[in-house]
């Protein structure tokens, strides 16, 4: 099987806080105003990526896995997660703000919903002003004045607020609340599970005028109560170079801003590759072909890949693999 760079097509999700951004930034073909997310590189059952450049256009994801999957992920890889595709990657337009919310660890989600946990990051393509995430609590908070916060419609008072402009990246560990502000555009790079216990959504109806369901209960055992500063990520942007952002046991992601062209020897990563472009433009090649990839648009090399050759006058790349 010849895996040369394969772009995947977008599989396009409305949601309440859906926007515009994701047509008119990124030149996604979303067809609706509330579209929210743009999943790029999915195994989620039901949501699985299918290949839309080369000889395998029209091929799933997760039958490329199948076929052999130490090629595509990497024997480490394989070992860990089988033939599961650990990773899911999404550019998330807000319009309006995200409902708070967490998501639980691998122990509990795999205990309660036979799932892995979700650790994530952002990193902020476009923000308008003023645009703010919520991340964490503003002091450390007990159990109990969290659940008398919910009763008491006071939960945003406890909450941790950061404004933020393009470039700004956040680590988001399992349990910690958060939620993703109005008039941002972002990247996001996580665990694959779709498992997030909703705790406050501003107490907006859905089309059909209904209050949408929150995790209560779930979440009290799920959530870190502790105020911590350990979110924003402090990265170098220097320039043709390989600059570490995040490194953590479920994805490592480097940041590239180039303006000439980079080789790398990747023959001994044992992993597979994904660039997500947040600026400009590429032409990204291996031993087995290329793909051109531009703003909003992202590419997966199989761990088969001995070096990467990426051609360009100006792009800004996320770099993730494991």
């Amino acid at each position: 099987m010849n895996l040369y760079p394969l772009k995947f097509k977008p599989i396009l999700k409305e949601r309440l806080w859906g926007g515009t951004k994701l047509k008119d930034v990124l030149g996604k073909p979303i067809t609706s105003d509330i579209t929210g997310e743009s999943w790029e590189l999915s195994a989620v059952a039901g949501d699985v990526s299918v290949v839309a450049n080369g000889s395998l256009e029209g091929t799933s994801l997760q039958n490329l896995i199948d076929e052999d999957p130490k090629k595509l992920l990497g024997a480490s890889v394989f070992e860990r997660f089988g033939t599961d595709f650990p990773i899911l990657i999404k550019f998330i337009d807000a319009k309006q703000d995200l409902s708070i919310q967490l998501h639980p660890n691998d122990e509990l989600a795999k205990t309660r919903h036979d799932s892995f946990g979700k650790t994530e990051m952002w990193y902020v393509m476009d923000a308008d002003d003023d645009a703010q995430l919520i991340v964490g609590f503003n002091k450390d908070v007990t159990k109990q004045e969290y659940t008398q916060s919910l009763e008491n419609d006071t939960l945003l008072d406890l909450l941790n607020y950061e404004k933020v402009k393009e470039g700004d990246t956040f680590f988001i560990n399992t349990g910690k609340i958060h939620a993703i502000g109005a008039g941002v555009l972002l990247a996001e790079i996580q665990q694959t599970s779709d498992i997030t216990y909703r705790v406050f959504d501003f107490n907006r109806r859905d089309k059909n005028g209904n209050l949408r369901e929150l995790h209560t209960d779930l979440a009290l055992d799920a959530i870190d109560y502790t105020k911590k500063d350990d979110f924003k990520v402090k990265y170098s942007g220097q320039k043709d170079e390989v600059n570490a952002m995040v490194d953590c046991p479920y994805f490592t992601t480097n940041y590239l801003d180039l303006d000439q062209d980079l080789k790398q020897d990747v023959s001994d990563r044992d992993s597979f590759t994904i660039y997500m472009c947040v600026g400009g433009n590429a032409t990204i090649s291996n031993n087995e072909g290329k793909a051109q990839i531009q703003k909003g648009e992202t590419v997966l090399l199989p761990a088969s890949t001995n070096e990467i050759h990426i051609e360009t006058n100006g792009a800004k790349l996320l770099e993730v693999t494991i």
